[in-house]
């Protein structure tokens, strides 16, 4: 009679182990997905300070000096003024969706100047509702495709 007892006590405890491991398992997903829509609302973010500093730059361009700068480090002292520390931006911050500093950068028309970031991540967005400030990414496949700065 304790065989089967001892039985019954070794089925239940694989049962339990094996709904643990079903919580434990839905609850990482869940972390990670949370994870996710946090980088995802931090990149809405880093990008919106990309983009302020573009137009920052492109502001200080009349009188005769380039409009766009050549590479994201001129964003961090403007190399237009060498006599002044003029600085659109603080550093160049990571990319939430990568966790690199890395950016993609899009060119404008004549190649001469940066215009616009994107992430360099290929993930599918999770976010499908947008503010008016980030319309333009609604139904966008990737978030490489999440462009911030001035459109060419």
């Amino acid at each position: 009679m304790k065989i089967r007892q001892r039985g019954y006590a070794f089925l239940m405890l694989l049962l339990a182990l094996a709904v643990t491991s079903l919580v434990v398992a839905s609850q990482l997903q869940l972390g990670l997905f949370g994870q996710r829509r946090v980088a995802e609302l931090q990149l809405l973010e880093v990008g919106a300070r990309m983009d302020a500093a573009l137009s920052s730059y492109a502001r200080l361009g009349q009188g005769g000096r380039p409009p766009l700068p050549t590479r994201l480090e001129d964003l961090l002292r403007d190399p237009r003024f060498p006599k002044l520390v003029v600085r659109h931006l603080r550093q160049i911050e990571v990319d939430p969706m990568t966790g690199k500093k890395e950016w993609g950068v899009v060119w404008s028309e004549d190649g001469k100047g940066i215009v616009g970031v994107h992430s360099l991540s290929e993930q599918k967005p999770l976010k499908t509702v947008f503010g008016p400030d980030h319309v333009q990414f609604k139904d966008l496949p990737r978030y490489a495709d999440w462009v911030f700065g001035q459109m060419p």
